[in-house]
């Protein structure tokens, strides 16, 4: 059972989400402010990690950030030097573990209650993919959550699947082999049925079935209504496909419109996501936008907020993230536009920021 300062905090996060659900604003920047600067002091009395990094920045008991733009944000590499939880992480519902392409170690997010993540992927999901309110047939290039369940992309596929799906979701992923032939018989199907789909799918996953179809010859028309969700980059590739040429291969080969390819962007280390907007689809400029709680700074390498317009690296601040740190570092670029951020992607030569700096400050001083 919960202690009353965790009750309060998740009922007025699912507050809050219920609120953007039923088309009103969720929160204002007040409101915003006010429950994300109640999460870093309950988080830096319940995550001793945090509490370290904090105050190795100049935040202590006697001096604590005056907005949520001060609140120290750990880099996500951070969940693979110490274990950022702020209650026991036996107890935890929900364990994802990152990919650990950057090193050879993984990061753990430790989530104490599914139903925050579960209310969070779903309004989001059904603002930004789910606008028409389609039950989709959804053809996954992600892992089966059955298979893989510390995967958060398989978890969120495999929740949304179940949830807003015609019960006909399959997937075509086994470790980074992709079942080309199996999806093209499902994509087959739905067009004999007249049933719209939803490929979910990380880029490579696309790029590699783009292979696939090419070698073969075949080329689809998905029926009206079909979509796709792209997310994930080509991180630790070899090999990696400008995402016009992708989203243009794609249109091709399945027969759906580039302005029904959504990029969705989230983080093993965030509990929410981002998406493309509607209107930026159209335009073919992509703008991020994400839910009222989950907000972006566009920040430069020594972590001060950039000018408007200038190309900086993402930091996340999520209200959500209760069980674990609200602010969290990148090393991902963009830059401000139009009350979004337009991804760049990463920097693969650029030096990690800090991160052995910070992976000391997190430790404990006997282990230093």
């Amino acid at each position: 059972m919960s202690d009353p300062a965790t009750r309060a905090l998740d009922g007025a996060f699912l507050d809050i989400v219920a609120d953007w659900r039923s088309g009103g604003a969720g929160c204002d920047e007040a409101a915003f402010e006010a429950h994300a600067l109640a999460v870093y002091a309950y988080q830096i009395e319940r995550n001793a990690p945090y509490r370290r990094f904090a105050a190795a920045r100049g935040f202590d008991a006697a001096r604590r950030p005056r907005t949520w733009r001060e609140i120290p944000a750990v880099p996500s590499s951070a969940f693979k030097d110490a274990t950022l939880a702020t209650f026991d992480p036996l107890q935890a519902e929900l364990v994802f573990h990152t990919s650990g392409t950057t090193t050879a170690q993984t990061g753990k997010h430790y989530v104490e209650h599914a139903r925050l993540y579960d209310a969070a992927l779903l309004a989001g999901f059904d603002r930004f993919m789910l606008e028409d309110r389609a039950k989709l047939r959804f053809l996954n290039l992600v892992p089966n959550p059955r298979r893989k369940p510390h995967s958060s992309l398989g978890y969120m596929m495999g929740h949304v699947s179940v949830l807003r799906g015609d019960g006909g979701a399959a997937y075509f992923v086994d470790d980074d082999a992709i079942d080309a032939d199996g999806l093209g018989r499902a994509l087959d199907a739905a067009i004999a049925q007249r049933q719209a789909v939803c490929i979910a799918g990380i880029a490579f996953a696309f790029a590699a079935l783009l292979d696939a179809l090419t070698g073969t010859g075949r080329t689809f028309e998905a029926p009206p209504g079909s979509r796709i969700m792209e997310t994930g980059g080509f991180k630790g590739r070899a090999r990696a496909v400008e995402r016009d040429v992708l989203y243009a291969g794609l249109e091709t080969a399945l027969g759906i419109p580039k302005s029904a390819i959504v990029a969705e962007y989230g983080m093993t280390e965030l509990l929410s996501q981002y998406y493309d907007s509607p209107e930026s689809r159209i335009t073919g400029l992509r703008i991020k936008a994400g839910p009222p709680w989950l907000r972006a700074l566009v920040v430069d390498a020594e972590g001060r907020e950039a000018a408007p317009g200038d190309v900086g690296f993402l930091r996340h601040v999520d209200l959500g993230n209760r069980s674990s740190v609200v602010a969290i570092d990148t090393e991902d670029r963009g830059y401000w536009r139009d009350g979004g951020f337009v991804l760049l992607g990463r920097d693969e030569d650029a030096p990690l920021r800090g991160c052995s700096l910070d992976a000391e400050d997190l430790r404990p001083p006997s282990l230093r």
